[in-house]
């Protein structure tokens, strides 16, 4: 997979490099300091994943992750950072990216996170997936019901929320990996979400 990593503090983009690069299924395709060269690298190097950092100079990685989804449907963004913020968690989301991870997360965490985003999956670290859940938490939940979903609909979004694949999905509610696809795609059509991260936040905010 080519990966492309959007950092202002070069050490961290360096070391990120070396990590990455060391994994045989992984290319660093590029390397950028602000989301504005990010964006300008997407076009040049087209690659698969961006390693992006939050907050930047000139552009930020939110806005540029919000501009990077306009204009680019296949590309993929997990988030490194050290700053458990509200609001650039929830505007990262609401723009599509697939994941966050903060930077005091082990390389193999780093390195899992990429590979399970590249396999369609959505990526939360454990910190950051219970400052989610407080977050998003409301006084009252709706029952699946109300919504339409039925229970094997509703744990296969239990399942999504909790960062399992397809195929790890089918293997636990023993089911083809054909099967959760068409179930996931009536799931996102019956709550008009668009992917698999607004599905998670949904599950989460209202379950």
């Amino acid at each position: 997979m080519k990966v492309l990593i959007a950092d202002d503090d070069a050490l961290i983009r360096d070391g990120l490099k070396m990590i990455l690069e060391l994994e045989k299924d992984m290319e660093v395709v590029g390397t950028a300091a602000n989301g504005q060269d990010c964006i300008g690298l997407c076009l040049e190097k087209s690659p698969d994943l961006v390693l992006m950092d939050i907050r930047m100079p000139v552009m930020d990685g939110v806005q540029a992750t919000k501009l990077i989804k306009e204009q680019f449907n296949n590309i993929k963004i997990l988030f490194l950072t050290t700053f458990k913020d509200t609001e650039y968690i929830i505007s990262g989301i609401k723009y599509g990216a697939e994941g966050y991870v903060l930077k005091s997360s082990s390389p193999e965490v780093i390195i899992d996170s990429l590979r399970m985003i590249k396999r369609g999956n959505v990526v939360y670290g454990k910190d950051i997936a219970a400052m989610l859940s407080d977050m998003v938490q409301n006084n009252r939940t709706i029952t699946p019901e109300e919504v339409g979903i039925t229970q094997k609909e509703f744990e296969i979004m239990r399942c999504i929320c909790d960062g399992l694949s397809n195929k790890e999905i089918a293997d636990k509610l023993y089911m083809g990996e054909g099967t959760v696809r068409n179930y996931i795609s009536n799931i996102l059509e019956k709550l008009q979400l668009r992917d698999r991260t607004q599905l998670a936040v949904f599950y989460m905010k209202n379950f």
